[in-house]
């Protein structure tokens, strides 16, 4: 019996380069958020990986141009991924712990496989219910873990966890918008790079009517983080995640947040001085069960 196609080498590498990467722009992020207006700082990351995305297209020698369904695709991308999920994730940070925002988000398997059922016709198998069962559990002992910690107080975290919850909800859009034929039939790259220039465009006009003026930061880690959170955190992993998508679905894609906030937790110990506690050792675990036993569940049948 050939194994499930989410152990394979082409799944598992992408998968923690994935994990690996995001699971260390929390802190970068954190980083930014001092004296730039979160609107544009999410406007210059996003400036920065589309014209990567757009530079690498054309080294690859594909085409840039897109028709009007691929521009209206690009445009939804744009907005769901680039501008809601992303302005949203940064405004979540002012109220709560960037822990918090990044367990908030391990959610996002939730309404990926809900929505993936619903739009794609996709469903979980036993298997991956059960993975998805343990790993869920392993993400409230977490959410239990960074709330022990937090010094906010109780109506500063229910604005935060409600602004993450509802970036949570723009990104799974996005997500099942990549499993769709309409994704599958432009290239990759420069798709992303229209969509990522788009939230750019977007981003800027929402930062100019609310905040005024652009701002930057005239500090060399404010300018190497939107480097490394445009072409790294952005760029590189975006198009690593929504193959990911393509090839094994939206709801094993998912595990990459689900993995995150582990992730997450680990630089933090080496760079903020971090301390575990049994909930988080527990939830790690759980986190990395579920995930094992989501990823070796074979795909049912329609």
């Amino acid at each position: 019996m050939d194994q499930p196609r989410s152990t394979r080498l082409t799944v598992l590498v992408p998968f923690a380069v994935v994990t690996l990467i995001w699971g260390s722009t929390w802190i970068v992020i954190r980083d930014q958020l001092a004296v730039v207006p979160p609107s544009w700082s999410v406007t210059y990351r996003f400036t920065a990986a589309g014209v990567t995305m757009l530079a690498w297209a054309l080294i690859k020698r594909e085409k840039l141009a897109l028709d009007r369904r691929g521009l209206i695709f690009a445009l939804g991308l744009a907005l769901s991924q680039f501008v809601l999920n992303f302005n949203l994730v940064y405004r979540a940070e002012q109220h709560i712990t960037s822990g918090v925002v990044a367990v908030c988000y391990a959610l996002l398997l939730v309404p990926n496989a809900v929505l993936a059922r619903i739009f794609l016709g996709q469903r979980m198998g036993r298997q991956l219910v059960l993975g998805s069962g343990i790993a869920l559990a392993g993400v409230a002992l977490l959410f239990v873990h960074e709330m022990r910690l937090s010094a906010h107080g109780p109506t500063q975290a229910a604005i935060g966890i409600g602004i993450a919850l509802l970036g949570v909800l723009s990104a799974s859009i996005a997500n099942v918008m990549q499993a769709t034929p309409t994704a599958r039939a432009y290239p990759m790259v420069p798709m992303l790079g229209w969509a990522m220039l788009l939230g750019a465009a977007i981003d800027a006009a929402f930062a100019l009517a609310t905040v005024g003026a652009p701002v930057f930061e005239p500090r060399w880690s404010y300018a190497a983080g939107i480097l490394y959170l445009g072409v790294i955190g952005s760029a590189i992993t975006f198009t690593l995640y929504f193959a990911l998508i393509r090839t094994i679905g939206p709801a094993k894609a998912a595990y990459t947040s689900v993995i995150i906030p582990v992730i997450a937790m680990l630089f933090s110990t080496v760079f903020e001085g971090y301390r575990w506690s049994w909930y988080a050792g527990a939830g790690a675990v759980l986190t990395v069960a579920g995930l094992v036993l989501a990823l070796r569940a074979r795909r049912p049948n329609r």
